[in-house]
């Protein structure tokens, strides 16, 4: 059973990955701190992966399912 769970949740990730090929965070940065007088940047940081990845791992995760052998007995 934890096999194919494991396949579940693969596909899942997989298909999220397909539809969402990135995302970004940004972060705050000090770049003129005088006193009372405070300038803040912020900065983009941009996370992107293929949706290669994305189909590997649903294709995976569809593989580990349908190979599991205690789930059909």
């Amino acid at each position: 059973m934890r096999l194919r769970t494991l396949g579940i949740i693969l596909g899942i990730i997989g298909i999220v990955m397909i539809i969402y090929t990135g995302f970004n965070y940004v972060t705050t940065e000090k770049v003129v701190d005088l006193g009372p007088i405070k300038i803040n940047a912020e900065k983009n940081h941009p996370v992107q992966w293929s949706p290669i990845v994305g189909i590997a791992l649903l294709v995976g995760g569809i593989v580990i399912v349908l190979t599991d052998k205690k789930g059909k007995a």
